[in-house]
């Protein structure tokens, strides 16, 4: 791997290509935070997906384009004299300092969930008033309800185990299932989002990410899928003109590929 030296310089280079394009080109030189915006958050789904692959080439590709934000962003602020690269690095390296008390201090842990309890404390201290103040407003609902149930937990509001979760999760499928019978629409969908945000719960507690959890499962749906679609043309009939046992052959086909 590159020394130390290696990565400041690389990183120096790419601090040079932005100020030369920043003063240089067209397109870079029109961008601002707002425009940059939707394509971070692209770049970042893009990253995400990457990472599900376990395409490492691919990952380090998209932790540039993410980097490459960064440094945009923080040219931006410096040509308004608010921040620079500098002052972003600084102010990172500073939280986790002051963040990690176990390390830069005297306070002693036993495990992780002590150091998420301490962090979770510390960001009060610091002037939040709510512990959710943290989870962004624009995030998926799936990612935030994890992030919501993660932040309170921090702060020992949690269930003690498992099997306590479970309990609470066919509570709320009772409570689901008594909304569809009596036909409830607004109901059924309020006891629908207690179902999920409690398997997203329960997931927690087995360490399962349910996002990653639920994007495999995208991905192997729409794989199988697409077999399904293949094997259609193949024998020249739509797959509107199949009926779905004729499909299940084919699907059963994709199961045994994914």
């Amino acid at each position: 791997m590159n020394s130390r030296e290696n990565q400041l310089q690389a990183f120096n280079r790419l601090l040079t290509i932005m100020d030369e394009l920043r003063a240089q080109c067209p397109w870079d030189k029109k961008q601002t935070m707002e425009s940059l915006r939707h394509l971070t958050i692209e770049e970042t789904y893009e990253l995400g997906d990457a990472i599900l692959d376990q395409d490492l080439d691919e990952v380090k590709k998209e932790l540039g384009d993410v980097l490459l934000h960064i440094v945009f962003y923080s040219k931006i602020g410096s040509e308004t004299h608010d921040f620079d690269i500098a002052d972003v690095c600084n102010s990172i390296c500073e939280k986790l300092i002051n963040r990690h008390p176990h390390i830069y201090g005297n306070v002693k842990v036993e495990n992780e969930e002590d150091v998420k309890r301490n962090w979770e404390n510390i960001k009060l201290k610091e002037g939040r008033k709510s512990v959710l103040e943290g989870v962004p407003k624009s995030l998926p609902a799936l990612v935030k309800a994890n992030r919501i149930q993660e932040k309170v937990a921090g702060v020992g509001f949690d269930w003690e185990a498992p099997n306590q979760v479970w309990e609470k999760v066919e509570e709320e499928l009772q409570e689901f299932k008594a909304e569809v019978e009596a036909g409830n629409k607004d109901a059924m969908e309020s006891e629908f989002g207690d179902v999920l945000f409690s398997m997203i719960n329960y997931a927690r507690f087995l360490n399962i990410n349910p996002e990653n959890a639920l994007e495999r499962t995208n991905k192997k749906f729409s794989k199988r899928f697409q077999y399904l679609e293949e094997k259609a043309k193949a024998i020249n009939k739509p797959l509107e003109a199949m009926t779905l046992a004729e499909m299940d052959v084919f699907w059963e086909e994709a199961k045994r590929f994914s």
